[in-house]
């Protein structure tokens, strides 16, 4: 939300005012809008704001992260309301007193968060890379019942494009997501950032096309 002045000073309102017109053009075209998460600091507003938008556009998602302690109380509230919730590990640098800071703390956190969306009410957006975590995934969302439309997994582009074919053949809905203006390479360096893998997984697919 700080690209729709969260930051400045009366912020919040402003953040509103200012994505609404977004989120109602989203709607006019048949699409939705989820609200990215930031550093835990700015949490509390961007929840606020999803709220405020959803009783006017209900389809409305957010993101919430993994590695943050208050996640799973958050994913908790989110999934009895029928939100669309994007679920990613989290990629700010945040003090061990509000987050994980080991890769297998913050893996096992994302697999009982994710549990938790999947035997919930929304709608479940798998942001992750990892192979072991998609796995998971679709085992969670069978032992939850839940259809292959009842949910979604996704991607950047550019980073494990064989996976995304593979998924979307199996029925699954993947989604596969391109930063684009002129803030684009500080978004996807992010993304990249929550998973070493990634990085790996990107300059691969980069020298198998050259």
């Amino acid at each position: 939300m700080s690209m729709f002045g969260q930051a400045l000073e009366g912020g919040h309102g402003l953040a509103l005012a200012n994505v609404r017109p977004v989120v109602e053009a989203a709607a006019a075209i048949g699409t939705t809008v989820t609200l990215d998460a930031e550093d835990h600091t700015t949490l509390d507003s961007m929840f606020a704001i999803h709220e405020e938008l959803r009783k006017d556009f209900p389809q409305t998602g957010c993101v919430i992260q993994a590695y943050l302690f208050r996640t799973e109380e958050d994913a908790r509230r989110l999934a009895a309301n029928g939100s669309r919730v994007r679920l990613v590990k989290g990629a700010y640098k945040e003090p061990a007193e509000v987050a994980h800071q080991q890769k297998h703390e913050i893996d096992k956190a994302y697999v009982r968060i994710l549990k938790t969306l999947m035997e919930g009410e929304g709608y479940p957006m798998i942001g992750s890379h990892d192979p072991r975590l998609i796995t998971i995934a679709q085992e969670l969302a069978h032992r939850a019942g839940r259809k292959l439309d009842e949910y979604e997994f996704q991607m950047l582009y550019g980073i494990r494009g064989e996976e995304h074919l593979r998924l979307a053949a199996e029925g699954h809905r993947m989604r596969v997501y391109t930063a684009y203006g002129t803030d684009w390479y500080g978004y996807f360096m992010r993304r990249l950032a929550e998973k070493p893998a990634n990085l790996r997984f990107f300059v691969r697919s980069m020298v198998t096309k050259g």
